[in-house]
């Protein structure tokens, strides 16, 4: 297979196939969220660890604040077939030298001095962090569809017996009177529940395999298997 067969696949490796790692200031890596288990501690005692498979990170673009008024590195995720991407992205991966991929997002610094070594179609890695570090990770939850009341905040129901009729699940009374005649903003009520941005903070670290592309953290990460999760380093660690 000839060079121009080699880029137009989905397996293709980029151009720049150096690595690196986000070591300033938070860092930052995305993985997939592979699902949960149990390790043993030194001390005989069990840890519930949720596995993050770490794939490969390209970098897709080095913003500086000369040029677009801020410092931050674009980081691609999960390649995908060229025919599924549109002209732009096309133009945009290509520019970069890596396959076109499906889940793009910045990871913003203070200043141009740390990303001044990273290039386009960089492979980034989870050398940021080890064992034992606090980490914050940041994923969307599970979409749960439209629910009612009980099952959105928990609210108690209504009567189960004395004449209550087909309205346990209700949630009963949204207002008051005449005065004020409306219903305040922000009540609680049946709707689209769960599909939100939700980051989990001062996660440990309990093991990073860099050959394996794995990542254990102690504790539960939001979102379902498969989802995308982003590893920062913890903001509050010392608090």
């Amino acid at each position: 297979m000839d060079e121009n067969q080699t880029t137009e696949t989905t397996t293709a490796a980029p151009v720049s196939t150096g690595k690196a790692t986000l070591s300033a200031e938070r860092g930052g890596i995305m993985g997939i969220k592979a699902g949960m288990t149990q390790v043993y501690a030194d001390d005989g005692s069990s840890l519930a660890v949720t596995v993050v498979e770490i794939k490969p990170n390209y970098v897709t673009q080095v913003k500086k604040s000369q040029k677009h008024g801020y410092s931050a590195v674009q980081v691609g995720i999960l390649p995908k077939k060229e025919s599924r991407a549109n002209s732009a992205e096309k133009g945009h991966f290509k520019k970069a030298g890596i396959p076109s991929v499906y889940h793009n997002q910045e990871f913003r610094f203070t200043n141009d001095q740390a990303i001044d070594s990273l290039t386009d179609g960089t492979i980034l890695t989870a050398e940021f962090i080890k064992a034992g570090d606090l980490v914050d990770v940041t994923a969307v939850s599970k979409g749960k569809g439209f629910q009612g009341v009980m099952k959105r905040y928990h609210y108690a129901g209504g009567f189960k017996s004395h004449g209550a009729s087909v309205n346990h699940r209700q949630i009963g009374s949204i207002g008051m009177r005449a005065d004020p005649g409306k219903v305040f903003k922000g009540k609680k009520m049946p709707g689209h529940m769960g599909h939100v941005k939700i980051s989990i903070q001062n996660l440990k670290v309990v093991n990073v395999d860099l050959e394996k592309g794995i990542v254990l953290l102690h504790g539960s990460v939001p979102g379902p298997r498969s989802g995308i999760v982003t590893i920062r380093r913890a903001v509050k660690a010392g608090v």
